[in-house]
């Protein structure tokens, strides 16, 4: 039985020390070959369970894979296939995986009752092209250490321990310095965004651009989490296979998030890849029982993307932002009642130049409440790889919005290691409830608002001005208007002796350096240059 989070840590740390070791070198390679491999390992274990529990009720259980395909038959230690193999001459497990195993994988989806099961397994595997470790000791040496993660029952709590370590390897692929090249949305927002939304039981919840599934997995905790002890075998059937729908662009991340969101107890991600915004499908197969619209919307649109002819064709108000055309995407995916929490990057609430934005951000205020504009820290996305300015942003469907109460957290120092907490959250949750005003909270009437932009817009001559003014009133960027001035209230005679201070320290160091340099020295005191001594050459 494994010790909780740290012990899992060590393991998974071991593991991918073996990777590297093998020659997936970076983030980008050992992670996906650690995808698919934990990823058989944990299902092994769940059927095998699975298996057992129909045992005792007397029905049959139908495996998703037959032997010798099973984790159990070919990466067990004791497996009959692993035992075959090493008995065989080298070369005979990287044969077997590559040529027998992952082409079988890949094909469960073909088979005319293929379930929904195998369909998952079929897209984790099929970006998997043969093994990546260089050789087959370093191959067994990992399967070896993935076995060791097996636990009688593989009780939640350590599938939960097992999951957050899986998730901060996961970061790595986009932290600043990898070659990952996606912006991947920390847990602490993640988790804000999940609890002030608050997704319910039976429930639809989305993310139509989903990542690794960060948002997905998070919110099936959550509602997990809030049935507790009294959920019924229906609810929890529901939960895990027909509440959680995604869509992601890229095909490195997509099995991923397959893996990932399986490894949080979600037997059936209905996940959709292709490209959200032009509508493009590469695989649609686990997405074909969506609805039309979601009750929950979670989602973070990539930061700074510049999308071409084709996406706009689909969206009524036409221009290149990528997070413009996904939030009018969330809007259409929305219908009366949905809630959204979106992170924006803070141009997107500020530009009133462009029609596109105008118009778009003119629609939400329309057809929705937005009750809620979280201002964020700038560094918050720094460990992720991008230092953007962002904000959170939380409503709801149905009714145009009267009043928008902010919340800011613009002024603290977030760094990389010293990184935004949900403890950051502990007073925006308390005021949240009633909108409280505080030094960091107010209200923005928007009614109000907008009829001073019509009465001053009616004063100006020159229809430019007028258009100007009117659009104004759709710049939603948070300025607080409670943050204390700072004030400096140390004494004039303070002041001088820090000026004094730092003068000598300036002095000291200057004469150091002198003294390395031979050279001119300057000293703050005496203003214009000093000579340094120079030896006497005189008679």
């Amino acid at each position: 039985m494994l010790a909780g989070q740290s012990s899992v840590d060590q393991r998974v740390k071991a593991i991918c020390d073996i990777l590297r070791r093998g020659g997936c070198t970076s983030a980008l390679q050992y992670i996906p070959e650690l995808t698919w491999i934990l990823f058989l390992r944990i299902l092994d274990e769940r059927e095998a369970r699975e298996a057992m529990e129909a045992k005792a009720v007397g029905q049959r259980y139908a495996f998703s894979m037959d032997a010798p395909y099973r984790w159990q038959d070919w990466a067990a230690p004791e497996g009959a296939k692993r035992t075959e193999l090493a008995e065989s001459k080298s070369g005979s497990v990287f044969a077997f995986v590559n040529d027998k195993l992952l082409p079988y994988l890949k094909a469960l989806k073909d088979h005319p009752r293929a379930t929904a099961r195998q369909r998952v397994i079929s897209q984790v595997m099929n970006s998997v092209e043969k093994v990546r470790v260089d050789t087959e000791r370093n191959f067994l040496d990992v399967l070896d250490k993935v076995h060791e993660l097996k636990q009688e029952g593989m009780d939640s709590a350590h599938v939960f321990a097992l999951s957050q370590v899986y998730e901060g390897l996961l970061l790595k692929m986009g932290e600043k310095n990898n070659d990952g090249g996606q912006f991947f949305t920390p847990r602490q927002v993640i988790r804000a965004v999940v609890k002030a939304i608050d997704p319910k039981p039976g429930e639809t919840i989305y993310d139509p651009g989903c990542g690794t599934g960060g948002f997905l997995a998070e919110a099936y905790e959550h509602v997990l989490g809030s049935l507790g002890a009294k959920a019924t075998a229906k609810q929890l059937d529901q939960l895990k296979q027909a509440t959680f729908f995604g869509r992601e662009k890229e095909g490195l991340i997509f099995p991923i998030a397959l893996a990932n969101l399986v490894l949080h107890g979600i037997d059936q991600p209905n996940l959709w890849w292709g490209n959200t915004l032009t509508g493009r499908v590469d695989h649609d197969g686990l997405f074909r029982d969506a609805p039309g619209f979601f009750d929950v919307v979670l989602t973070n649109p990539p930061f700074g993307g510049k999308e071409g002819k084709e996406a706009q064709t689909h969206f009524a108000y036409k221009t290149s932002s990528t997070q413009v055309l996904f939030l009018q995407h969330v809007l259409d995916a929305m219908q009366d009642g949905s809630r959204c929490g979106i992170v924006l990057d803070e141009g997107v609430l500020f530009r009133t130049t462009e029609e596109a934005f105008v118009k778009t951000k003119q629609k939400l205020l329309n057809e929705c409440d937005l009750w809620c504009i979280v201002s964020l820290p700038g560094g918050v996305f720094t460990q992720a790889g991008a230092g953007v300015k962002t904000n959170l942003l939380f409503f709801t469907k149905g009714q145009p919005t009267r009043k928008i109460w902010y919340y800011d957290l613009s002024d603290l120092k977030v760094r990389k290691k010293s990184p935004l907490t949900l403890d950051h959250f502990e007073d925006f949750f308390k005021l949240l409830p009633e909108r409280g005003e505080s030094e960091r909270s107010w209200t923005v009437d928007m009614d109000a608002r907008k009829k001073k932009a019509r009465d001053e817009a009616a004063k100006l001559t020159k229809e430019s001005k007028r258009k100007d003014r009117l659009n104004a009133v759709y710049d939603l960027k948070a300025v607080n208007p409670n943050r204390k001035a700072e004030v400096d209230t140390r004494t004039p005679a303070e002041l001088i002796q820090v000026i004094e201070a730092k003068g000598r320290e300036i002095d000291q160091a200057l004469q150091e350096l002198r003294k390395l340099t031979g050279s001119t020295t300057y000293s703050i005191k005496e203003g214009p240059l000093s000579k340094a001594a120079e030896p006497d050459t005189g008679p």
